[in-house]
């Protein structure tokens, strides 16, 4: 569904994604992850046409997202990270403006948006002024606008920042539905527990680059599925194991308190690049 070869975008001397390569399959939730300038919101960028690659390819369904601008809108939806609705707009108008920019007719623009707003729990907020909306409710409303010329791949950019836990999950269970009904999903994230919770795959970036690729549970393996946690000189000391029968072993060889516990995404990035996801 997504080919990427060589991708790469530089500002001067600055090489914010440096020669990318990747697939993501149809159907699939994808999420990159890293920390603050690895790469991964230049990357959703380019794909989305809102920055211009400075070298190789990429292409959506087939189509270039440098040469076929008009075919790749048409099935792409997008969810920027910043909140970006008209504020002095209803729900209903926001995704009407939609409509009409996607120059879809007015019987099917008006079904679509009863559809949306319904699907995203919206219906009884219809008429209702956007600014006067929760953070989860715009989120929510946001991705009701992507959906609006049905798509078959949405981009989300930290599609939960911001929000409380509750709202998180509610936008959580709203991906996995649209992924159940055939939806492609890439997401870019801070948050190690969302990955973990929704992504098929995850791409982990540093330094403009793609260090690590494939399923969470592939990732964790890499490093050792079960951690010992040890204080050390006033700090944590971090030792993985491939089981907690030898992390038990070695905990019952220190004197000081120890943590046993399972390795998470986290644990992965900071053994690759020796900076904690939120650095």
């Amino acid at each position: 569904m997504i080919k990427i070869s060589r991708l790469a975008k530089h500002y001067g001397s600055i090489q914010a994604v440096a020669g990318l390569d990747l697939e993501i399959d149809r159907g699939e939730i994808f999420g990159l992850l890293g920390p603050n300038g690895a790469g991964k919101t230049t990357t959703f960028r380019m794909l989305t046409m809102l920055t211009k690659p400075s070298g190789g390819s990429a292409s959506i369904n087939g189509y270039e997202v440098t040469g076929d601008l008009l075919k790749v809108k048409k099935v792409i939806g997008v969810v920027p990270q910043h909140m970006n609705l008209d504020q002095e707009l209803t729900a209903w108008e926001n995704l009407e403006l939609h409509g009409r920019l996607h120059k879809m007719p007015g019987e099917r623009r008006r079904q679509r948006i009863d559809e949306l707003l319904a699907y995203v729990e919206l219906a009884g907020r219809a008429h209702d002024l956007a600014n006067k909306f929760s953070g989860g409710m715009k989120r929510r409303l946001m991705i009701a606008r992507a959906l609006m010329h049905s798509p078959g791949v949405l981009f989300l950019d930290e599609p939960t920042a911001g929000l409380d836990p509750q709202a998180r999950r509610n936008i959580w269970d709203l991906i996995r539905r649209m992924n159940s009904e055939g939806m492609t999903v890439l997401l870019t994230t801070h948050y190690i527990e969302e990955a973990e919770a929704l992504c098929h795959r995850v791409g982990i970036m540093d330094h403009g680059r793609l260090i690590a690729l494939g399923t969470p549970t592939e990732l964790k393996k890499r490093v050792g599925e079960v951690v010992v946690e040890a204080l050390n000189h006033g700090g944590n000391e971090y030792r993985f194991f491939a089981d907690r029968e030898q992390a038990l072993r070695y905990a019952g060889s220190l004197a000081d308190n120890v943590l046993i516990r399972e390795a998470n995404l986290e644990d992965v990035f900071v053994e690759l690049t020796g900076r904690k996801v939120g650095d």
